[in-house]
């Protein structure tokens, strides 16, 4: 299940509420009503304002690069969300005409009935700034982006390990993503962290080298931890949870994998692997030769040079003359419109949809990390040529994207609800007058029946 999607629609139906709220408050304040709130909206407002702040502060202390992924939110959401503000601007309707035909200030009238139009005709004609990717016609519907597992498929396997690989060739991935260190005594292996602690028991097995970087380590000292356990006890996605008696056992038999152990299984499967490759401290055996160790190992390995895609900086002129065959990709954008690009790797955060739309014309582009449905859906109709994820075994089962509306079919519906909900605000303001006319003749009748009371009474 996509919790992230129901903690949206929820926080998104929250904020819609007090929005609502608030502008009724404004309404009957205009009204010079008073404010009675029922306990049940102060505690739902209070909530409202506890999520939005916490997720405000949430996002600027631990995750401050996510707000660069607003505006793609913003894209899948936009032609929903302009539904929704325009149903709420309509229900302000019997509000304002209540206060435009009560209140006596023809100045004041006459400039909160503008002011209120303006709005509502802004929100009417909002779709045509709304550029979302996938509203297009599904016979322009790009090929699914292909998938490329982030250190495997860490949601239900440990990540950097073979049983990670296996489960990664389980769905259908094209690549596999990884981290290469060498040890001290010239083996490169899989370890994204500088350190074990995180993924093996080198607590248990070597105390007081917890902390101590892994490519210090021996390849011998490195067979010797277990790579697998960790995944178990801390459970780093819901999915561990789910496990199978075969997979649990499986897990626990996990070691720190060498890199020429995965180029066989790549090989063998016809996956292409791309890592980073982590350089060591300086005073490592190898803190000179790291990248000639690394790239010995792949010549030496049964792999195909056309799987590699080779993603480290360091010395890639010399790496491109020993290997002429390896796929070059690069994780930074061109400079200029003449950089020989065929590849890039970059955070999805970075690049538009638009700036995917221009590039896919002669660069294939992958971006990381992409594990929700929604945001896959908005890169697949974008044009992106494949995506680094963790959630390999949910993207690998979507069809086709989450949502998709043909621009006529978007229009039409523009259109149509625009329509009603227009004709909804006409109602209320003839319904108001109505109610206006009948109170003033009632309050005429009524003055006119005391005078002669009055009178009679003299």
């Amino acid at each position: 299940m996509d919790w992230s999607l129901i903690f949206i629609i929820l926080a998104s139906t929250l904020v819609t509420y007090s929005s609502l709220l608030l502008l009724l408050s404004f309404g009957l304040i205009l009204c010079r009503k008073p404010l009675n709130l029922h306990w049940l909206h102060k505690i739902l407002l209070i909530l409202t304002a506890v999520i939005v702040a916490a997720c405000i502060v949430g996002l600027d202390l631990k995750w401050k690069e996510e707000w660069l992924a607003i505006y793609i939110s913003l894209q899948a959401t936009a032609p929903f969300l302009h539904l929704g503000a325009a149903a709420g601007v309509t229900l302000l309707a019997w509000v304002i005409a209540s206060f435009f035909f009560h209140t006596e200030q023809k100045a004041l009238r006459v400039f909160v009935l503008l002011l209120y139009l303006c709005v509502v005709i802004a929100l009417y004609l909002l779709p045509l700034l709304i550029h979302s990717p996938c509203i297009m016609e599904p016979t322009h519907l790009p090929p699914k982006p292909r998938l490329m597992g982030h250190r495997g498929a860490p949601m239900v396997a440990p990540e950097n390990t073979m049983m990670s690989f296996k489960k990664t060739v389980a769905c259908d991935a094209y690549a596999f993503e990884s981290d290469v260190r060498v040890s001290s005594d010239g083996f490169p292996f899989l370890m994204h962290d500088k350190t074990l602690d995180r993924t093996t028991n080198v607590a248990t097995v070597f105390p007081g080298r917890e902390k101590e970087d892994s490519s210090l380590f021996t390849w011998a000292e490195l067979q010797q931890l277990d790579a697998g356990t960790w995944f178990l006890q801390k459970q780093p996605f819901p999915a561990a949870r789910t496990l199978s008696s075969e997979d649990r056992e499986e897990v626990g038999k996990q070691k720190i994998p060498a890199l020429s152990e995965l180029l066989e299984a790549a090989g063998t499967h016809n996956m292409s692997v791309i890592f980073d490759l982590r350089a060591p401290p300086k005073n490592h055996n190898y803190s000179e030769a790291f990248v000639n160790v690394t790239l010995e190992a792949i010549l030496k390995s049964n792999i195909s040079q056309e799987l590699i895609l080779w993603l480290p900086d360091q010395f890639r002129e010399d790496v491109m003359r020993q290997a002429p065959g390896f796929q070059q990709i690069y994780g930074h954008k061109r400079r200029n419109d003449t950089e020989p690009l065929k590849r890039v790797n970059l955070s999805f955060k970075n690049m538009s949809t638009q700036e995917i739309r221009v590039y896919r014309k002669d660069v294939k582009v992958n971006l990381y990390v992409v594990d929700k449905p929604w945001l896959f859906s908005m890169l697949w109709c974008a044009g992106v040529d494949s995506v680094t994820t963790n959630a390999c075994h949910i993207l690998q089962q979507l069809k086709q994207p989450s949502w998709l509306l043909p621009p006529d079919t978007y229009r039409m519906i523009w259109i149509v609800v625009d329509c009603l909900l227009f004709t909804v605000i006409l109602w209320a303001f003839i319904l108001q007058r109505k109610c206006s006319r009948k109170r003033d003749t009632s309050v005429s009748d009524t003055a006119v029946l005391l005078t002669q009371i009055h009178s009679i009474l003299e």
